[in-house]
């Protein structure tokens, strides 16, 4: 049994002005997708320009923090805001999805897409790469905000959790999640990317991919004690990434028998 490292949520304090853990990760997240963007730019894996990846990260940091709360809001707690939707606006409160977060950035890569005159899978072949070590940083933040936390274990590494209260054992799902969806995820769409494909498939690989370990480790993580596990015994997010799943299926099928150019 391990114990919960006792962090300082402040990262950084300068006078009044504190950065918290959680917020620094997501600055860390985006850092991310800029530094791997701009190599993939140089090494001429993309049509995509320096600016372009500059305007798209600009874009997809309101795709992240709208769609994720709206997603929040409507697939976890619609009573809730129903009844204040006033709250819809306390971020600080948190509440965020990362399925309404990826609608709302598959939104700014349409409308920047649309406006930029590529194809929308073209850029979703190239952003794909590039998201999963910012996921990493994400889940990172979880964990030292001591929240997410899993489901009861008898593991050797099962942790206890202090915010829970109960003194109980749990699978560290945050890091499960880090290593998955964050670590691993990255480097198979890296290694998959490393050659061209059919326009799409990056992206399908990205969304299985995601889908199939979010659902996986959704069965160590503890189910929103609001809701509890719904249909057939499966969590919310495991509901929320079956779609992923197919999805991606179907994009990648189809492009392999299309004739798109490949993405570079």
């Amino acid at each position: 049994m391990l114990q919960y490292p006792k962090f300082d949520p402040i990262a950084i304090q300068i006078g009044p002005v504190a950065v918290h853990w959680y917020g620094l990760m997501y600055l860390v997240g985006f850092a991310l997708v800029w530094i791997l963007g701009r190599w993939r730019i140089q090494h001429g894996k993309s049509k995509l320009t320096v600016a372009d990846l500059e305007d798209l990260i600009f874009y997809c940091v309101l795709g992240v923090v709208i769609g994720g709360r709206l997603g929040y809001v409507l697939f976890y707690q619609p009573s809730q805001y129903l009844a204040h939707p006033q709250e819809i606006f306390y971020l600080w409160q948190g509440g965020m999805s990362f399925h309404g977060g990826l609608i709302g950035v598959i939104t700014v890569l349409l409308l920047f897409a649309r406006k930029k005159k590529y194809r929308f899978l073209e850029v979703g072949d190239f952003i794909a790469p590039l998201i999963p070590l910012g996921l990493a940083a994400g889940r990172l933040g979880n964990f030292i905000n001591g929240e997410l936390w899993g489901r009861p274990t008898t593991m050797p590494w099962g942790m206890v959790f202090p915010q829970t209260g109960d003194g109980i054992p749990r699978h560290p799902s945050q890091l499960y999640e880090m290593g998955l969806e964050g670590f691993a995820l990255f480097a198979i769409l890296w290694w998959f990317a490393r050659k061209p494909r059919p326009v799409g498939q990056i992206s399908a690989v990205f969304l299985m991919g995601y889908g199939v370990f979010r659902f996986l480790v959704e069965f160590t993580r503890a189910p929103d004690a609001f809701l509890g596990l719904l249909a057939g015994g499966l969590s919310m997010g495991q509901l929320l990434s079956l779609p992923m799943i197919v999805i991606g299926a179907i994009i990648f099928f189809l492009s392999g028998k299309s004739n798109r150019a490949p993405t570079p």
